[in-house]
């Protein structure tokens, strides 16, 4: 099982929406928006880093109202 952070940037005023929708993606863990640099934050899992990709690309990124997404996998070191 591969898991990652999904930072999110949003058009303005999307956060909340965006967050809502992202939560109801089949692999999302979490997503709250947040303040800061990024608007949402979204914890993913999947069972191999190409499926997480394709989550991100074919699912994630194709929610209305994102400008930028930035994908950080958990590592245990």
């Amino acid at each position: 099982m591969v898991q990652a952070y999904i930072l999110i940037q949003t058009e303005v005023g999307k956060a909340s929406t965006v967050a809502e929708l992202i939560g109801k993606i089949s692999g999302v863990i979490q997503a709250e928006d947040v303040t800061g640099p990024y608007d949402v934050i979204v914890r993913a899992q999947a069972d191999t880093v190409d499926e997480l990709g394709r989550m991100v690309v074919a699912k994630v990124q194709k929610v209305e109202g994102i400008t930028r997404t930035l994908t950080c996998p958990v590592v245990h070191i």
